[in-house]
């Protein structure tokens, strides 16, 4: 089994390469993007730079993860909880605490860097540890 799954890897990673080559040939392997859709009056250029850091701003990319041992008699630190925000610190905390018998799950909303449902010290962690 672990050998079918190292042949797959490796063959995911050749086609990956492959893919990465094919697209350095055709850009002429200086990695230029096309900008023929892109406007040429420097009044539209704003605006689309604006729209794009508009977008940009709605984009979950601040991202911390906390590890713990939620239990005493665990190790490993297999507990787990994650902010994932965009930059108004709107987002989600995922987290997951290992037991010795069983695993749970929670995921609690974010706005304004802070949440209506009740956080634990790790979950206040991780926000804070996203927060740029």
């Amino acid at each position: 089994m672990d050998t079918a799954l190292g042949l797959l890897a490796l063959l995911v990673a050749l086609v990956a390469l492959g893919v990465a080559v094919a697209g350095r040939r055709t850009t002429g392997g200086r990695g230029r993007a096309d900008t023929s859709g892109l406007p040429e009056d420097p009044r539209a250029l704003r605006q689309e730079v604006a729209a794009l850091k508009a977008e940009a701003a709605q984009a979950m990319r601040h991202v911390a993860v906390v590890r713990y041992d939620a239990f005493t008699d665990t190790g490993g630190q297999l507990s787990w909880s994650m902010a994932l925000l965009d930059d108004s610190g709107s987002g989600v905390v995922l987290t997951s605490i290992q037991g010795r018998n069983d695993s749970r799950s929670y995921a609690k909303n974010v706005a304004a860097w802070t949440s209506e449902t009740q956080l634990s010290p790790e979950e206040d962690d991780a926000i804070s540890n996203a927060r740029p």
